[in-house]
């Protein structure tokens, strides 16, 4: 087993990293107030996450992939979870910026959230939401909306801690 560095370290179990981006031109010009990123940010200090930094950008691909490019190699954050940008809007960009930036694709992830939110709504099906790898950074394309960031993530967060440990090298180590 490997040993278990600083910034993993936690109370018997691996901790993570983490950092959100809100993507909204509204929310960024002050005309909406960004609920969804906040929200993100409760529920992973309640789940032991480690919340480093947040952001509120206007959808706009090259600050967006100068950004997680950024949290990921120089912040070095476990994991970046966007919310917004993935609709059919032309100033949705969010998956493309996130796979521009990515060595590989966990298609998965975001493949699970739309299963699991058809259950819910019939709209799920058009998310073009993506995951990915940076590094040893994941990074994972939210909806935009509190209510479908919830569902999203009380879906995936009870199996993100094992592929965050794999991908960071905590595997063994974590209690997740």
């Amino acid at each position: 087993m490997g040993h278990i560095d600083e910034k993993h370290a936690g109370k018997g179990e691996t901790s993570f990293t983490a950092a959100v981006i809100t993507l909204s031109d509204k929310g960024f010009t002050g005309e909406r107030e960004d609920k969804s990123g906040p929200f993100i940010c409760q529920i992973l200090e309640k789940e032991g996450y480690e919340v480093k930094e947040t952001l509120l950008l206007p959808d706009e691909q090259k600050q967006l992939e100068d950004n997680l490019c950024r949290l990921a190699d120089e912040l070095k954050v476990d994991v970046i979870f966007t919310t917004g940008g993935t609709g059919f809007s032309e100033r949705d960009v969010t998956p493309e910026a996130t796979a521009a930036v990515c060595d590989r694709m966990a298609t998965g992830i975001a493949e699970a959230i739309r299963w699991y939110s058809l259950s819910i709504t019939n709209r799920a099906m058009l998310s073009r939401a993506t995951s990915g790898i940076r590094k040893k950074t994941l990074i994972v394309n939210l909806p935009g909306s509190p209510k479908a960031v919830k569902e999203s993530l009380e879906y995936v967060l009870p199996s993100l801690g094992h592929g965050l440990g794999i991908l960071v090298g905590t595997a063994g180590e974590c209690g997740r």
